[in-house]
This record gives C-alpha cells, structure tokens and sequence, in this order.
C-alpha cells in the first residue's frame, strides 16, 4: 500500500513537472511572437526577418552570416528605440507578476498588488522628486533608484502596520489601508508635480506617473533586469515557505517557518523590486493582480510552478498593453497605466464580487 501511494505521488510530481515545462515552453514561443511583432508594428512598419537580421547583428559578430540589407533608419528604429522598448515591458511584466504573487502569499488575499496596496504610489513620491527637484543627491546616479526604494518601503510598512489587529493582519483592513495610504501618496505626488519649476517637468512627471515606457533606453535594462531576476531567484528558491504561508500563520509557525522573519525579508524583496521598476516605468497598476490570480486559477497553487508562469504571463501581457499604448490613439501615445487600469479595473470588481476572494483569511 505504501509502495502504491509513493508510485502515484510520483507521478502526481512527473506530471506536475510535465504541464510546468509544457506551459513554459509554449509561453515562451508566444513571448518570441509577441516581440516580434511589437518592434514591427510602429508608424514605420518592419519586416520581421529585418527584425531579427538586426537583433543577431548586434549581438554577435556574424558579418559572414547575415548582409546588412536595411537602412540606417531602420537599424537606429528596431535596436535603439523599439527594442529596449520592449524588453523594459517584458522585466517589468515580469517584476510587477512575481511582486504580485509574493504580496498575495504574504498576506493571503487575491485582491492584493503594489500598486492597490499603496507600494507604488510610495515608490512614485520618491521618484518624483528625484526627477523634479534632484532630492536624494547623495546617490549619485543611484538616487531614482534608491529614492523609489525608500518610498516603496516604507508605504508597505505603514500599511502593514495599519492592517493588523491584535498582531495579526485583518484582510479588510489590508484593503483599506492600503487604497487610503495610496490615495494620500498620490495626492502627495500631485502636490510634488505641481509645485515643480519647469513647465516641462511637469508634462513629464504627469505621463510617467501613469506609467510609460517611451523614455526606454539600453542603459535602463541592466539594473531592473538584474534586480528582477535576482528576486525571482530567491522567491522561487522560497517557494516551499510561500506555500507554507498559504495555509495560515499558525500552521507557518508549527511546520518551523520564522514567520517574522520571513515577512520581514518578503517586505524589503518586494519593495526593492517595485521601486526599481517604478523608477524606470512609473506607476503600471493592475498587472500583479490580475496574472497571479488567472495563473493560479488555471494552475494550481503550487508557487514552484506560479511564480515562473505568472513571470511569464506578465511579460506577454504588458508587451500587448504597450502594443496598446502605442496604436491606438496613433500617432499620439498614451499612458500604458491607462492600458492595464482599464483591464485591471473589471477584473478587481469581478474579484469583489466572487463569493470567496481570499486564500482562506476573511469574506
């Protein structure tokens, strides 16, 4: 009997592995379409060889394979603006998913998400007045970065410390607090952008606090690329203890989870991810609600196999908003903010009206 129920565990576990790879495999071929045909589409349309001509080109030395048939226009179009363009909306996809579906662990409530919580509108008065008024000098070249942080940071403790009752975190509290606490510090980033000097700081502050990746440069990859993977790394590396929390804190505790400890170090992960993604993109709510939530629905709870798909998904997702973004008041653009809110926004009432909306803590 037991010899049987080890055989079926493994199987359940081949399987698992199975669908994981399977799902990862096809979202990676849908990603590969879906760049391509973001760094097509634009109002000089490329030819999708052309694309890829010029992407291998620029990567590798590979004069002796490929003869650089296109234009200096279209070289400086695909590799200088459209593609960092679109690998900023793939990491940031891919950030906003994975801080999404750590927050949710974390507090065990599918309606949580920085940018409801609050943790991106305290990352957007940090920037906002590094960008505006030079504050946090001290950093040097740093100090987008570490201005977001320090905002992201400490809006996640002031909710946090505002949701709990009695040492626990009530669910409707969380809510509240967060959208008030949110509510504040964009009325604070507001006041900031007003009370700017330059007229054009302004119009610039204004789109990128809703959200904007037209300012994408090649040396804005290296720190959200870096920054994101590391904290996908470890958070995958935690995916035991992140299925732990989802059983309530007293189980955490019982099966030796430092359950302080551990939200200790989730709070400062997923705060530094926010501020570096919010430092180079602006404030792009909605994506870590909705992706965490459609992948657990269609795969499981498992955060071994959450946490890679919803980075994923993610990226497909706000590559297309971007598509979005970019074509459909064309040949103006708009906030990719707007984008996500308006399919964000549907889908966090859908989540309010469903019977049960949490991982098992309040109704």
């Amino acid at each position: 009997m037991d010899k049987q129920l080890a055989v079926e565990k493994e199987n359940i576990t081949v399987r698992k592995k199975v669908s994981l790879y399977a799902a990862a495999v096809l979202l990676l071929a849908v990603l590969a379409v879906s760049m391509t045909l973001s760094i097509m589409i634009g109002p000089v349309p490329i030819h999708p060889v052309t694309v890829w001509e010029i992407a291998l080109f620029k990567t590798f030395p590979l004069e002796a394979f490929i003869t650089p048939d296109w234009s200096v226009a279209e070289e400086n179009i695909v590799w200088n603006l459209r593609f960092p363009r679109v690998l900023l909306a793939i990491i940031a996809g891919a950030g906003l998913a994975v801080i999404g579906t750590a927050i949710q662990a974390l507090v065990r409530n599918s309606l949580a998400d920085p940018y409801i919580l609050g943790v991106s509108s305290g990352a957007s008065v940090g920037a906002t007045l590094v960008i505006l008024f030079g504050a946090f000098s001290i950093f040097g070249p740093y100090a987008l970065v570490a201005a977001a942080f320090l905002g992201s940071l400490l809006s996640m403790i002031l909710v946090f410390f505002l949701a709990q009752v009695g040492g626990k975190i009530s669910t409707v509290r969380l809510l509240l607090a967060g959208i008030a606490v949110s509510m504040i510090l964009s009325a604070v980033t507001s006041f900031i952008v007003i009370s700017a000097p330059q007229e054009e700081g302004i119009k610039t502050a204004m789109f990128w606090m809703m959200g904007s990746l037209s300012g994408a440069k090649w040396t804005f990859i290296p720190i959200p690329a870096a920054v994101t993977l590391i904290g996908f790394l470890f958070l995958w590396s935690q995916y035991r203890s992140l299925n732990i929390l989802l059983m309530g804190e007293e189980a955490a505790v019982t099966l030796g989870i430092r359950l302080e400890h551990f939200r200790k170090l989730l709070i400062v992960v997923t705060a530094l991810l926010t501020g570096v993604l919010v430092s180079v993109c602006g404030s792009i709510g909605f994506v870590g609600l909705m992706v965490p939530h459609i992948v657990r629905l269609v795969m499981g709870s498992d955060h071994r196999t959450v946490l890679p798909i919803s980075a994923l998904v993610g990226a497909i997702f706000l590559v297309w908003a971007d598509i979005c973004a970019r074509t459909v008041i064309s040949p103006e653009e708009m906030p990719i903010g707007i984008v996500t809110a308006l399919c964000g926004g549907p889908f966090f009432l859908w989540l309010l009206r469903r019977s049960a909306y949490s991982f098992g803590g309040e109704r």
